[in-house]
């Protein structure tokens, strides 16, 4: 670079610093740098993706007339990321975004000029911004909807076919589920969706991608650009929500959440269990889960087994056209693989594998062979305290209010143990958790329950037929 190129570059920062102003500019420009002037284009280069999709989707124009206020030959800005970036000169020009997932040290192509962004791939656009990557496989289209997940299916469309500007419904829309039973499919389905053909940004991150941006930004010093980037996204879509870790993170997703939702902005959560349930969590931020649709899908019935089961066929088919399975063999697999569906999924791979490798055709005793470690007895029904008050609250003739409530009572006091109890035999959840789920008690009553109901149990044949009575309730 020239002594005039960098006389000019300090003279177009210091036009930027007056029209964006002191904040904007330390928090976007002050890392910019200068790799040349050639022909009629500006190279620039920032040291993040974040900051350069950022700067490409706010004030690329802003950019660009301040440097024709300088030079006003100059009708394009190239931007790139400095660690992806040959060693040697600035490439001259390039079409299309680079894909994130395909650069290599040394071997990157430059970013497109500033305004060409919109016409960018969905996927690229998604990686632009920092997203998670996506399974082009999970879409609506492939989705399998049966009567576990019809719910969840159609919120989700709702959210998908908005508008930027649209009044939104409800708002966070909270999907939870086991493993494997299309929490993921359903959230990826949104971001395709929503990205494709619409002017909305919508954005994909897992839960550890969201951690992993808001630490390295406090590192890089650009969290003020991470905050305002994440509450400029039209829908925030964040997967695996149980495994957000840290206060200071969690503090973080508390006020971006809370930011988006007063401007009126989409989110979307998917975790494993309700927000009742993410002890991990602040309470702040459960009540703001809570106060949305709250939707879980079930566990998948024999027929939308079998639905998944063809539809995978299908798509194997589209790669493999002699792959067929019998009609029986399917039903052999619908009724027999019950845990979730990427087992189902692993069955159809292991017939497809074994049907060509050993260019046989798939039978009924070649999937019982291939199979049958997928084949898991089953899980016990899991249950949930809100279940538990309501069973022993009907069983004792009270309100669940009442077990909830501070009356001390003898009629009440004997049923909220019992509840207790049994919430602490027969579920996972710890002291502490329980007793917030009685009407905010402390962990040592809810320990005190326990000891005297065990105690009251090994002596009173009466109680203990009782309680039996009630677990037996509570697991069919």
């Amino acid at each position: 670079m020239t002594n005039t190129e960098q006389d000019r570059w300090s003279r177009v920062k210091g036009r930027l610093r007056t029209t964006v102003g002191e904040d904007v500019y330390t928090s976007w420009f002050a890392r910019m740098d200068l790799e040349g002037v050639q022909d009629e284009s500006v190279h620039l280069s920032v040291p993040t993706r974040f900051l350069k999709s950022w700067i490409q989707a706010h004030y690329a124009d802003r950019v660009l007339t301040c440097w024709q206020a300088e030079m006003p030959e100059v009708h394009r800005i190239d931007l790139t990321v400095r660690t992806a970036m040959r060693s040697t000169a600035p490439a001259k020009e390039a079409t299309a975004p680079a894909d994130p997932r395909r650069a290599e040290p040394g071997n990157a192509r430059p970013a497109p000029e500033l305004r060409a962004t919109a016409t960018a791939p969905v996927s690229a656009s998604h990686d632009a911004l920092g997203g998670s990557p996506l399974d082009p496989r999970l879409t609506f289209a492939s989705f399998v909807i049966g009567r576990s997940n019809t719910l969840a299916h159609a919120a989700a469309r709702q959210v998908a076919e908005g508008r930027r500007g649209d009044p939104v419904m409800f708002n966070p829309l909270y999907i939870h589920a086991g493993v494997g039973l299309g929490k993921t499919h359903l959230l990826q389905a949104v971001t395709w969706a929503g990205n494709s053909g619409s002017e909305r940004k919508v954005l994909y991150l897992t839960a550890e991608k969201f951690m992993y941006g808001f630490v390295a930004a406090l590192k890089s010093q650009t969290a003020l650009a991470f905050k305002e980037a994440l509450r400029g996204i039209d829908v925030l879509v964040i997967d695996d929500l149980q495994f957000l870790q840290g206060k200071s993170t969690q503090a973080e997703f508390c006020h971006t959440l809370n930011a988006l939702i007063d401007a009126g902005r989409q989110v979307v959560i998917a975790a494993d269990r309700p927000p009742s349930d993410l002890e991990s969590l602040d309470d702040r931020v459960r009540s703001r889960l809570a106060g949305g649709l709250v939707v879980e899908m079930g566990s998948l019935g024999e027929e939308l087994r079998l639905g998944i089961l063809k539809s995978r066929v299908a798509a194997a088919r589209a790669h493999h056209s002699t792959f067929e399975v019998p009609e029986a063999v399917l039903d052999y697999l619908a009724r027999t693989i019950t845990h979730n569906g990427r087992d189902l999924e692993g069955a159809i791979n292991r017939l497809l594998a074994h049907s060509k490798l050993n260019n046989q055709p798939v039978t009924l005793e070649m999937a019982e062979r291939e199979v049958r470690d997928l084949i898991r007895p089953q899980e016990p029904k899991r249950i949930k305290i809100e279940d538990i008050q309501r069973v022993v609250a009907r069983q004792y003739n009270v309100s669940r209010s009442d077990l909830l409530s501070s009356r001390r009572t003898a009629n009440v006091v004997r049923p909220r143990q019992v509840a207790m109890y049994l919430a602490k035999t027969l579920t996972l959840r710890s002291l502490p958790e329980i007793g917030r789920r009685f009407g905010g008690r402390d962990h040592t009553t809810v320990l005190h329950a326990v000891r005297k109901i065990e105690g009251l149990v090994a002596r009173d044949t009466a109680l203990s037929e009782e309680v039996e009575s009630l677990k037996r309730q509570l697991q069919e």
